[in-house]
């Protein structure tokens, strides 16, 4: 899960490496580093810490000379965050240089070997295995050498390789790690996402596994594994470049969640046309989706809690069975998977390791599959049978917020196509959830105008050790994703309980002034849940709790309440969600956490 950039053209190198790294630092930021061949040699400065460090090193750039250059940000596997253990790593001989993402798996057995025949290592990292074996396959023909590797190291690797001896070109390798290459005018760039280069260039490749990118000044070619020429589809990019940047706000976190309105409208306007669901790049025919008999949605983190959402949305609406999986266990539990299922894999990147992994599982097996994603030309984009896309732009804060608003909404509004197709819901139910649906960016909005309210709140918690989330059916998906919020930005830990099950142990937890934060948005739950909050009261507890407008009995039991504007009940979500966004938010700034690079974390879980 660390940030790769590569340049080579006319200009200094290392001050556009510096600029294109500060906008993948979301992937990792506890080292950094660049090594720039300045005519003669590779020059290499490493730092531990984040990447102002580096830049004060090299006073942003000016101490590395040189116009062809590879830049590295780290989030660490292998080896604790040190100097030595930082990207670039070289060859014994300082004249190759790599940095990596991912992880290679067999790198303790290349390792030994390496050691047999003589060779030495400096560092703890699986990297310098790769350094080290370019070298001992170096036939004076970085291709050939290259391809030599890639068959020998198995796991998964984003690599960008520069060569002392071929000074003018730039090598990018990847398998299961994701990496592009920019297009310029007399100049090219690799990057492991479109951020980091948006400023240089809007035209792209992307490179597909186990492939070659050869990058010189005017050229740019490609080649398989075998070293054999191939050709790709340049594709332009139409993100706005000022959508990457903090744009007057404190923290990345602050600005993605004022941007939530604007990401489900973008999300949800387009795709209806007449009162009906037109999604044009699902492909999918309406005797394909009435064919379907299960679904699988599979998922990691913040998408697997919208998936968890979905689970009754799609249940309850078009009356499928789905079944939810966190994409690490279901890869791993050999799941049931038979004719008439779909499997929807969910992911903000669309590069999340063990989601595309569980992708690629369900393909084998020949089950249809459906990539809900908000990159273009993400590998689960290309990977997947269909695809969904969110438009949520580019998000930049570790804990996402607006791509999770994008990411339900995609699924109502599939969820909606499903029910409709199949008969399940009448004209009259799909027009009044449209109406619902369309409102949304505009109570999302008004909900975000409170903040100040919900910011003298959280400070009452700043000094919290323990904050329970409970709920009921949609609610308690939502107290999943509010609890995951909190504890990833503020570090105090937080857990969501299905209400229903406090007494099965959980409430043993509650003592005098514990925090519980209740959602009760399903109406035909709200008896039950206040039942669970005298529970929980009777114990001591302080209770916040987030229902709709009206139900204003809960006031008789919780100390705090937060009313979200009606809507659907199966919407609830993407409102009740955004107090609970900002209430983590505030608590982490409270606490002086690094609300966009909480520790320990990176954007994109690119690794196992």
């Amino acid at each position: 899960m660390c940030g790769i950039v590569g340049y080579i053209g006319k200009k200094q190198a290392a001050p556009i490496l510096l600029d294109g790294l500060s906008k993948l630092e979301y992937r990792g930021y506890d080292s950094a580093g660049m090594a720039i061949f300045d005519g003669k040699k590779i020059n290499m400065a490493k730092a531990t810490g984040r990447l102002k460090v580096l830049s004060e090193l090299t006073h942003e750039g000016a101490t590395l000379p040189g116009t062809v250059g590879i830049g590295h940000t780290r989030w660490a596997t292998h080896g604790a965050p040190s100097d030595i253990n930082a990207h670039p790593h070289f060859n014994e001989a300082g004249t190759i240089a790599v940095v990596h993402n991912g992880i290679i798996e067999n790198y303790m057995k290349l390792k030994k070997k390496l050691l047999e025949k003589g060779y030495k290592f400096q560092s703890d990292t699986d990297t310098e295995v790769v350094a080290q074996l370019l070298d001992y396959y170096y036939t004076g023909n970085p291709l050939e050498t290259i391809t030599k590797v890639m068959h020998r190291v198995e796991g998964s690797y984003a690599l960008g390789i520069i060569f002392a001896e071929n000074p003018d070109v730039i090598y990018a390798v990847r398998k299961d790690s994701p990496l592009i290459v920019g297009r310029g005018e007399g100049e090219n760039l690799i990057a492991s996402d479109v951020p980091a280069i948006l400023k240089y260039t809007r035209d792209v490749y992307f490179i597909e596994n186990e492939e070659i990118a050869r990058l010189s000044e005017e050229k740019i070619e490609f080649f398989n594994v075998d070293g054999e020429s191939i050709e790709k589809e340049c594709k332009h990019i139409e993100w706005d470049i000022h959508a990457a940047e903090k744009g007057g706000y404190e923290h990345f976190m602050l600005k993605e969640m004022n941007e939530q309105p604007k990401t489900i409208r973008d999300t949800i306007s387009p795709r209806i046309k007449d009162g009906r669901i037109v999604i044009d790049e699902l492909g999918m025919s309406d005797e394909e989706i009435r064919n379907i008999n299960r679904i699988h949605i599979v998922a990691c983190g913040s998408a697997y809690h919208t998936g968890f959402t979905s689970k009754y949305i799609f249940e309850g609406m078009a009356r499928i069975p789905v079944e939810v999986d966190v994409a690490s266990e279901f890869r791993y539990r050999n799941p049931i998977l038979e004719d008439g299922a779909l499997v929807i894999i969910i992911s903000q990147s669309g590069e999340t390791a063990d989601s595309l992994a569980a992708l690629r599982m369900a393909k084998e097996r020949g089950v249809k599959t459906l990539g809900i994603v908000n990159v273009v030309g993400s590998s689960i984009a290309r990977e997947a049978d269909k695809v969904m896309y969110t438009w949520a732009g580019p998000e930049i804060a570790v804990a996402t917020t607006k791509a999770y608003s994008a990411q339900l909404v995609a699924q109502y509004l599939l969820a909606i196509k499903f029910a409709q197709v199949r008969g399940k819901v009448t004209e009259a139910e799909v027009g009044e959830m449209l109406r619902d649906l369309k409102k949304l960016p505009d109570q999302v909005e008004m909900l975000l105008s409170h903040k100040e309210k919900i910011q003298k709140f959280a400070n009452r918690f700043i000094a919290a050790k323990d904050i329970f989330f409970i709920g009921r059916g949609i609610d308690y998906a939502i107290s999943m994703e509010g609890s995951l919020k909190l504890k990833e930005i503020s570090y105090i830990h937080s857990e969501a309980y299905a209400a229903g099950e406090l007494k099965h142990g959980t409430i043993s937890l509650i003592e005098d002034g514990t925090p519980v934060v209740a959602v009760a948005t399903q109406d035909a739950l709200l008896k039950k849940t206040i039942s669970n909050i005298v529970e929980v009261k009777t114990r001591g507890a302080f209770v916040m709790a987030v229902t709709n407008e009206g139900n204003t009995e809960i006031e008789k039991t919780a100390d705090y309440v937060i009313y979200i504007p009606q809507t659907n009940a199966y919407f609830a979500n993407s409102l009740a969600i955004i107090p609970l966004q900002l209430f983590s938010y505030y608590v982490a700034v409270g606490k002086g956490c690094d609300v966009d690079k909480p520790r320990n974390l990176a954007k994109s879980v690119t690794v196992e």
